[in-house]
């Protein structure tokens, strides 16, 4: 592939361990992929670095420009500052401030704007076009999906048994590169994404089950706080993707003390929402290998509080 032999100089080969917590706790055999280790602390700079690397020298010399949740932010500046090219990056004012000083730190200008992804994307949009930079989408965009399929291609060189996969969908970057890219190598694997029920678009528009373009979006799994899914990366989730599943906030917070109690690796929400997922739906099908993508560490500690009481939600007393 591709995109793997671009990327190999460019971002770490994470660990795909398993876990005896969570092969008791769900009887199944479970596999995390630590892209909470990955270089920027998410699965953001692959897409990122192969995006960048496919530029021709005009789009480049133009500068880069790109709206983000917070990961791919930092993917987009370390790509951005390998290859020597200004950047500048568009992002939601509640963004937590370890991202925002993490994309400054890599050397991009900020922007801190609206609500969502959608408000950060808008705003940036209106300045590419005053500026003339290159914009570089998170999710939907073909060489975007291309580098993040490389975490399937890693799961499978590392487990070639998985049977089943769980990975977190925001815009659904990553799942259609992954998909893809499993769908290819073992067309018999089951794929099945997992978003926040608190921002639930592409489970809304696949089942009918309420708006595909939300009017609002407020989770602790803020990587994956997005309103509206791509286009492209809808077309391949259709195709690609078995089953998706919704988790609430209390159960995204519970993996993420689990993965800090019991395997002392810190994620995010999003990060931990695939996790969330397989412990959600665990007990619906027949033990299987079980690949979980922990998207992203990026988290403000700050936030650990808020996580403790999300995950403890008070017992309502019926009298």
């Amino acid at each position: 592939m591709d995109a793997q032999e671009q990327l190999q100089e460019v971002v770490h080969r994470t660990p795909l361990q398993t876990s005896t917590t969570f092969n008791e706790r769900t009887g199944q055999h479970v596999y995390l992929k630590m892209e909470n280790q990955q270089k920027t602390g998410a699965f953001k700079v692959r897409g990122a670095s192969y995006k960048v690397a496919c530029l021709t020298e005009e789009e480049a010399a133009c500068g880069v420009i790109a709206a983000s949740a917070g990961n791919h932010a930092q993917g987009v500046a370390v790509a951005a500052a390998k290859r020597g090219i200004t950047a500048q990056i568009f992002m939601p004012e509640g963004t937590p401030q370890a991202k925002v000083e993490a994309t400054e730190g890599y050397g991009a200008t900020v922007v801190l704007t609206g609500e969502s992804f959608q408000e950060a994307y808008q705003a940036a949009r209106i300045e590419q076009e005053r500026s003339g930079a290159t914009f570089l989408h998170p999710f939907d965009d073909y060489e975007v999906m291309a580098g993040q399929a490389t975490v399937a291609v890693e799961m499978l060189q590392q487990q070639p048994d998985l049977e089943r996969l769980f990975v977190p969908i925001g815009g659904g970057g990553l799942i259609s590169g992954v998909a893809f890219a499993a769908k290819q190598l073992k067309p018999d694997i089951t794929v099945i994404g997992v978003q926040s029920a608190k921002a639930p678009s592409t489970y809304n528009a696949l089942y009918k089950k309420g708006p595909a373009k939300l009017t609002s979006v407020s989770t602790i799994a803020d990587g994956i706080a997005v309103k509206e899914h791509g286009r492209l990366t809808y077309t391949c989730i259709q195709k690609y993707v078995d089953q998706v599943i919704t988790v609430e906030e209390h159960e995204i917070a519970q993996a993420m003390l689990l993965l800090l109690e019991r395997e002392k690796t810190l994620v995010e929400g999003a990060g931990a929402t695939a996790l969330a997922g397989l412990l959600r739906s665990c007990h619906t099908f027949e033990q299987q290998q079980c690949g979980v993508v922990l998207s992203g560490g990026n988290m403000d500690l700050s936030r650990l509080p808020l996580v403790r009481k999300l995950a403890s939600p008070k017992k309502v007393v019926i009298a």
